[in-house]
């Protein structure tokens, strides 16, 4: 049995994760000094973070919250969206994207992706406007940016609002710009599985000071000051309340935890970069096996590495699956489509969308991550190569 060359834990002793958050004892260290200064809920260090993620991405506000739906809500209420309304989105990405519009009371009408990048195809979504369509949602997938200018044209010509989901794609650039700055309100993650971790939490990042300011109050239940400006105040300070808001504040101890992270980003991206390179090369002279593919106007932040089973593969994807975690590695299916879900297959169940079924059947994750050794890659490689005969 292959054994881990990183330091072994009991969750990860004796197989290649397909994933693991970067976290040290600087962390261990941050989150202390928040835990031991007695403010530990939203305060001072939630403002470092959010300049700190605004100046990375080039934006010029950002607001934290404790989860990416929780910005995603906000940003698409923020943008005008409401009952009755429709969202034009991608079928082939996470339910909770989807679970923001509904939170926001609209509809999400899905449109299939572009085969190749697995990122919302601009026609198909066009194509997906109705009379009742708010906003276009674009989900920059998998860690590469989707294309944003043909998005921005669409809704312009329509009078839309755009949205940008960047959950995986911190530090994925599109035309030398980063997510995040490219103008439209953009949602992070900062799940474990994603860039950078503060175990939870979200952000948007935006230019637009009138949404950042409401998304503040909304974020903390709609007081018109934060507790921390209270607190601080001398004298009477009293919030007042002009919209019903939400709990969705971030903690400093997460915000803490995520500025040290922030100060090893660079890094995590270099080290993602450089184990794709060794996939790509790798897996580009294996007949059966096609590696991610990048177009020229973006660079991929790598949150994760999809690659494809082709077509003269002597075994399916999911034997496949199998006979790698045989092997030690823990791989796991592609992006599976949100209208072949239960929920949306009682309430749609006549969409058809080719380009996002077939490549939920033919496509799968290997593992990524910082800290990742050359020795752990090697294995994997060797391991498709054997489960491939």
């Amino acid at each position: 049995m292959f054994m881990s060359a990183a330091s072994p834990t009991a969750l990860f002793e004796g197989q290649v994760p397909l994933l693991k958050p970067w976290l040290g004892e600087e962390e261990v260290r941050a989150a202390a000094e928040v835990i031991l200064s007695g403010w530990i809920c939203q305060g001072q260090k939630v403002m470092e973070f959010e300049r700190a993620v605004a100046d990375f991405v080039g934006a010029k506000y950002g607001v934290a919250t404790n989860a990416c739906t929780s910005s995603l809500h906000l940003s698409l209420y923020l943008s005008g969206v409401r009952h009755g309304d429709h969202v034009v989105m991608p079928s082939h990405t996470c339910m909770a994207t989807a679970n923001a519009v509904h939170h926001a009371g609209a509809e999400p009408v899905f449109a299939d992706i572009d085969p190749r990048t697995y990122n919302l195809d601009p026609e198909s979504a066009e194509a997906a406007i109705t009379p009742q369509t708010k906003a276009i949602l674009l989900v920059h997938q998998i860690g590469l940016p989707g294309d944003s200018d043909a998005f921005r044209a669409i809704t312009e010509k329509h009078g839309l609002a755009l949205i940008e989901d960047g959950a995986c794609t911190l530090g994925g650039t599109y035309k030398g710009r980063r997510v995040g700055g490219l103008g439209s309100p953009t949602a992070f993650s900062f799940h474990p599985r994603k860039m950078i971790t503060t175990a939870e939490g979200g952000m948007i990042t935006t230019d637009n000071e009138e949404l950042a300011e409401k998304a503040r109050m909304l974020r903390a239940t709609g007081a018109s000051i934060s507790d921390l400006e209270r607190h601080k105040a001398k004298g009477v300070l009293v919030q007042k309340y002009g919209d019903v808001g939400y709990n969705y504040r971030m903690t400093d101890i997460q915000a803490a935890i995520g500025l040290v992270q922030m100060t090893k980003l660079e890094t995590m991206l270099e080290q993602r970069r450089d184990q794709a390179d060794f996939y790509n090369r790798a897996i580009g002279v294996i007949d059966e096996l096609e590696p991610p593919y990048v177009p020229d106007y973006a660079t991929h932040a790598w949150s994760s590495y999809l690659i494809r089973i082709r077509e003269n593969a002597r075994i399916s994807r999911d034997e496949l699956l199998k006979r790698m975690a045989d092997r030690g590695v823990s791989c796991r299916v592609g992006i599976q489509p949100l209208h072949h879900e239960p929920f949306y297959e009682a309430r749609q169940g006549h969409l058809k969308l080719p380009a996002s079924e077939i490549r939920a059947k033919d496509t799968m994750f290997l593992p990524i991550y910082p800290g990742m050794s050359e020795e752990q890659q090697v294995h994997v490689v060797e391991s498709l190569k054997e489960s491939l005969v």
